[in-house]
């Protein structure tokens, strides 16, 4: 049945509205003032001080300035701590973002043109095929990626790649990229359609790919094969590394065996029972490299293997939803740092499984979590490092709830040793692929 908005339901809605005596005060404040700060609670200021009964040194923050490279943040973030401890590097001692990103870059647009000729015979309005296109490559991605760059290609510190206009300002590159990225795709598709030889589609394909890789050079610079690493430790004793690889600097300095870090996701919808494995179709960078895998595990046994690792120092990388019920000048995100619900005398609940079935939300910015604060053996809030720099939050640090952590945390990266028998059985399961567009295959 239709029924369209009529006159004496709009006679109706506004005759309630005046009867309500709260209404005239209310659209002055929210006119004046916006939804967010006419609803803040301000008693989560006060429950979300920045102190830890757990509490882990990770140096100075880092800025991922106007990029959304905060997956690759948060995962170098965490193996810098290792140098840190080990090497006793200065605080603000970072590895290079911009070295992974030009090849994160240059992965991704090889494998976007595989998909391209993977998905050659499908039409263009195809929902697979409109996905893809829709963006080519992005800046985002998640911590199997990640891993997949350094084992083909390893890290380097800062000094040996720094950053560029186009690392840190990353929208004009992306623009060009994927505008080539969809030139290519065309010319891919007539390719296939006119039944051209595989011979002639790869030629044509590495064309594209030297093309990319001379843009790549032009914007992010030349990666680096091999440098001097030079420092002075916290003890002012000078050392330095002549010649040395990334694939070297990785397995010397960094010393990780990216294998012993697995996915774990927590997605309470009903198409992914707990203690299964999944991955997502056309999700990925490297060709053959490693797979995308989650296991779904439910909340509290997330969050007792976090603080397992956080017992053991060692932090924790993490997605989220970070815009949801979060306040980034103070940091602070906490289910109930706002109440507009309340403020517009409505319903607005949704259930965590609601909000990723119905696109209220998903994982949309990654992050490490440093510390925890411990009452009677349980979590009330946690202490997280951004990629924004020191002037949000404390220098950097954001307080988040343990309800918000609850509601709004997707996917945690934990070391496999803390996990239980039971939970490895059900990590090494070959999982169920899921489509593209699934809020599991969100890029952080």
């Amino acid at each position: 049945m239709t029924s369209e908005i009529n006159l004496d339901q709009l006679s109706k809605f506004q005759k309630n509205l005046d009867d309500d005596k709260n209404a005239a005060v209310l659209t002055r404040a929210v006119s004046h003032q916006g939804i967010l700060a006419t609803s803040s609670d301000y008693k989560s200021d006060s429950a979300m001080q920045p102190v830890f009964s757990i509490d882990l040194s990770t140096g100075k923050v880092a800025d991922q300035k106007q990029s959304g490279r905060c997956w690759m943040f948060a995962a170098l973030n965490t193996m810098r701590v290792r140098l840190m401890n080990t090497f006793k590097v200065g605080d603000d001692f970072e590895l290079s973002q911009n070295y992974t990103n030009f090849w994160d870059k240059f992965e991704k647009s090889n494998y976007f043109l595989e998909n391209v000729l993977k998905t050659a015979n499908e039409p263009l309005d195809s929902r697979k095929v409109a996905w893809l296109m829709a963006t080519p490559q992005q800046d985002g991605g998640q911590w199997d990626m990640l891993c997949a760059l350094i084992e083909k290609y390893g890290i380097v510190p800062k000094s040996a790649m720094p950053e560029t206009y186009s690392s840190s300002k990353s929208r004009e590159l992306n623009k060009f990229l994927n505008l080539k990225l969809r030139h290519d795709a065309v010319i891919l598709r007539e390719l296939v359609a006119n039944n051209e030889s595989a011979e002639k589609i790869s030629s044509t394909k590495e064309e594209m790919l030297n093309d990319i890789y001379r843009m790549l050079v032009y914007t992010l610079g030349n990666p680096v094969d091999a440098f001097d690493f030079e420092f002075r430790d916290k003890d002012n004793n000078y050392h330095i590394d002549r010649g040395i690889t990334p694939q070297e600097f990785f397995k010397k300095y960094v010393n990780l065996n990216l294998d012993d870090y697995v996915s774990l996701i927590n997605s309470p919808t009903d198409d992914k029972p707990f203690n299964k494995t999944y991955t997502i179709e056309m999700l990925g960078n490297v060709v053959n490299g490693r797979q995308v895998k989650h296991l779904n595990l439910d909340m509290d046994a997330l969050k007792k293997l976090a603080i397992m690792q956080l017992e053991n120092g060692e932090t924790v990388w993490f997605g989220s939803d970070v815009g949801q019920s979060s306040d980034s000048k103070k940091g602070i995100m906490d289910t109930g740092l706002y109440a507009p619900d309340e403020l517009f005398g409505t319903d607005l609940s949704l259930s965590k499984a609601e909000r990723l079935d119905f696109g209220e939300s998903l994982m949309t910015h990654a992050m490490v979590i440093t510390g925890v604060d411990l009452v009677d053996g349980k979590p009330t809030k946690w202490k997280v490092e951004n990629s924004w720099g020191e002037k949000v939050g404390t220098k950097g640090y954001f307080v988040m709830s343990d309800e918000w952590l609850d509601q709004f945390v997707y996917q945690f990266v934990i070391n496999k040793k803390y996990l239980s028998e039971e939970q490895l059985k059900a990590q090494a399961q070959e999982p169920t692929v899921l489509k593209p567009w699934d809020p599991m295959g969100a890029l952080a």
